[in-house]
């Protein structure tokens, strides 16, 4: 019964991924539902998360499989994704941590965070994500962990994103995943994000295509972005797959 269940899923995937003017008609929906600041609508455990909820699953399946003892987030924001994390690694039941890093972590969210109840398996690192002593002190802390995830989410300019994947890819696990966030930023039109540094032509995706020209270790997940149609990281979901 499994087996079949499972088939029926991959023939479901393939047919998804054909139909291009299905992902067309999502993107279009995406550009049309950001003009409401759609993902600002949703919270996890009490924070704001501002994320996708159909990423949210992804990220949620990814580290049921993955299992990981150590994810790290560049990008804390108000802490939604940090709290769901912790709760996912409170789910599994072993030590695992969270590593959440901001270059600004606003008082009033620090605040809340830490008086989270799942605050315990949260450490917070405030500093310039592509610092030398934030990077130190990040390995630091995954040195000896079986399982590393890392999840990019803060400057999505394509220099900033490049400099990010190159420092924090090496941490990422065999088997785990470097998931890259608002690549759909490259699949927007021109001057919709006029008032942010990144556009068309400058942001992760275009980061990630450099990356993946330059690293072996890793491979686009092309299988998550086709299920869920609606991401806001296709070509994001990086599967690591050599030591």
């Amino acid at each position: 019964m499994k087996a079949s269940f499972e088939a029926e899923k991959v023939k479901n995937i393939s047919s998804l991924r054909d139909n291009q003017q299905l992902r067309s008609l999502s993107q279009q929906w995406m550009v049309e539902v950001s003009r409401y600041r759609y993902s600002y609508n949703f919270s996890w455990l009490g924070r704001p998360i501002i994320q996708f909820p159909q990423d949210i699953v992804a990220m949620q399946e990814i580290i049921w499989q993955v299992k990981p003892t150590l994810i790290v987030e560049t990008g804390v924001a108000h802490g939604g994704s940090l709290i769901f994390y912790a709760s996912m690694l409170e789910l599994l039941g072993e030590n695992g941590r969270v590593v959440g890093i901001d270059i600004d972590i606003r008082e009033h969210n620090r605040r809340e965070i830490e008086a989270h109840p799942l605050y315990r398996r949260i450490h917070l690192v405030e500093g310039d994500s592509t610092s030398t002593a934030v990077v130190d002190e990040v390995y630091e802390l995954a040195a000896g962990k079986a399982a590393v995830l890392v999840a990019l989410d803060s400057n999505h300019t394509h220099d900033h994103v490049l400099e990010e994947l190159n420092l924090y890819s090496p941490l990422v696990t065999r088997g785990s995943y470097l998931v890259v966030f608002d690549t759909i930023i490259e699949d927007f039109p021109a001057s919709h994000f006029h008032d942010r540094p990144w556009d068309k032509g400058n942001n992760p995706k275009t980061a990630v295509t450099e990356f993946l020209g330059a690293n072996n270790r890793f491979v686009s997940d092309r299988d998550i972005e086709s299920k869920l149609q609606v991401t806001v990281a296709p070509g994001g979901y990086l599967k690591c797959i050599a030591d």
